[in-house]
């Protein structure tokens, strides 16, 4: 046989020699999840090694990552009850701690790369990420308070805005308000395949953002969210979200979208990103903690997948652990 592909396994140091893609950590974003106050950080049940970090302990959690060569975080506030409104106004009150804790990371770490997430749920009493009046989620009525939370995040020093929320005409709305406002070195990177998902629960659990039960509104997402069956819809998504000026396209979730972050990398000359999300890391979580996967190997192949499927960057609950792996 003159064809013997084995040649190029025979050893790790050959292996590495042809390997065709890689995961390094700065191919990696860290999400966190931010409480107010000082008190010590709670680590999420169904997320193993993820905590829900507090103004006063977030500082050392960025600085582990950092030694890391971790230098990329994407921040998630769970907001008291105390504070959400129909409007979110809480989103741009300059005593929010959201904002407060950015900028405080951004004076004592500014080599660190803050990415903000621009959407009402968080702040919203009726847990959806746009206003609702008569029933329904109004897109156009709800693009001048995310306009306005963008200018609030972008004043705090958030490197680059996350308008989570798939609301129509979003990313030109905000790039425009933050050109306007001096905002231009700011980026966007926009939630453009966003799917009306299961694989969140957790993450809602974690910052109680799920919407109410209501029965006179919507009781999940889709309404505004891409359906599941969709693939042609993300190329229209990603076409638009371009020209409005989105500097980063992104994929959520990642893992069960491998074809669509491949579509979107073949079709688009913007770097994609993919949000591998809380429930495709609980589930690998529990095997792992039951035995079933070995930890270091099944997290590096996740991950591995997800940047051979076409993904520039990736937000990974694992990313801590993947780059604290053993050489």
């Amino acid at each position: 046989m003159i064809e013997r592909p084995r040649r190029n396994r025979r050893s790790s140091s050959i292996r590495a020699l042809v390997r065709e893609h890689r995961v390094t950590a700065d191919d990696l974003i860290v999400p966190l999840f931010l409480a107010e106050g000082e008190g010590q950080p709670v680590e999420l049940t169904s997320l193993t090694g993820n905590y829900i970090w507090t103004k006063g302990t977030i500082l050392g959690e960025i600085e582990s990552c950092l030694s890391l060569g971790l230098r990329t975080f994407i921040l998630f506030p769970k907001v008291d009850a105390s504070h959400k409104d129909k409007t979110a106004s809480y989103g741009c009150d300059p005593a929010n701690f959201y904002l407060r804790s950015a900028t405080e990371i951004k004076s004592k770490f500014p080599e660190a790369t803050l990415i903000s997430d621009v959407a009402m749920d968080p702040y919203s009493v009726d847990g959806h990420d746009g206003l609702v009046a008569d029933g329904s989620i109004l897109n156009d009525e709800t693009l001048d308070i995310l306009a306005d939370m963008s200018i609030a995040q972008a004043e705090a020093g958030f490197d680059i805005l996350g308008p989570s929320d798939m609301m129509d005409g979003r990313v030109g709305f905000i790039r425009e308000a933050l050109d306007d406002a001096g905002y231009s070195d700011t980026g966007i990177m926009s939630y453009t395949a966003k799917y009306a998902s299961a694989f969140y629960g957790p993450f809602r659990d974690a910052l109680d953002s799920a919407p109410v039960d209501d029965p006179t509104i919507p009781s999940d997402k889709s309404t505004y969210q891409m359906d599941p069956a969709n693939v042609r819809e993300a190329i229209r998504e990603a076409d638009l979200d371009t020209a409005e000026g989105a500097d980063y396209l992104m994929v959520k979730p990642a893992l069960h979208y491998l074809d669509v972050i491949q579509t979107l990398r073949r079709h688009s000359e913007l770097p994609i990103a993919a949000y591998h999300v809380s429930g495709e890391c609980a589930m690998l979580a529990a095997a792992i903690k039951h035995g079933y996967l070995d930890r270091d190997k099944a997290i590096a192949e996740t991950l591995l997948s997800i940047k051979r499927a076409g993904a520039d960057a990736i937000i990974s609950y694992f990313a801590k652990a993947y780059v604290m792996q053993p050489e």
